[in-house]
């Protein structure tokens, strides 16, 4: 188990924490939660992910390539490395896959294989379509009470199992490398 899943543990329970205040709230009497509770713990699930995936290039990138550091190779693998993980923002799967490649020489998104995802694409598709609510979440905040939540209760479970599986198999995949 990597430094960085042990993180990630600590940081996907802020998620489930406010989900938690969701529900604590939602018990009481003539009280509505706020839904920013469940934007904001979506938000929270998938920077979780995205703290992840910095975390463990850049613990795997220091494995790999440490004894480097000092010598001109290494110096200009750090400033590429560096460059990258800077540009690195709402890592999707095809970033995901893209940074793994570049710097590692696998395709992590390959593994995306677990329950009900019995392809890499569907795990890919999902991943996307969450970091896509994030972003709804993040740049368009719902103000008219009109329209449907951006996520309902039992949707942010799934996106928190979700995260928490693909971190899981993400983690177990590049233990070999």
């Amino acid at each position: 188990m990597s430094v960085s899943l042990n993180n990630f543990k600590l940081a996907i329970s802020d998620a489930k924490e406010l989900a938690a205040c969701y529900d604590l709230m939602n018990e009481k009497d003539n009280s509505i939660p706020p839904d920013a509770l469940k934007r904001a713990a979506l938000i929270m699930a998938l920077t979780a992910w995205e703290s992840y995936v910095e975390d463990i290039a850049a613990e795997i990138f220091d494995n790999k390539f440490g004894v480097l550091k000092g010598c001109h190779i290494g110096n200009y693998l750090d400033r590429q490395f560096s460059s990258k993980l800077k540009m690195f923002h709402n890592p999707g799967s095809q970033k995901t896959k893209e940074i793994f490649e570049e710097f590692f020489g696998i395709n992590v998104t390959e593994s995306w294989i677990w329950g009900n995802y019995h392809a890499p694409k569907e795990a890919k598709n999902a991943l996307d379509d969450w970091l896509k609510r994030r972003g709804e979440a993040v740049h368009r905040s719902q103000i008219d009470n009109t329209k449907p939540d951006l996520i309902k209760r039992n949707e942010l479970d799934k996106c928190v199992r979700f995260i928490s599986e693909l971190v899981e198999i993400t983690d177990k995949t590049l233990e070999s490398i």
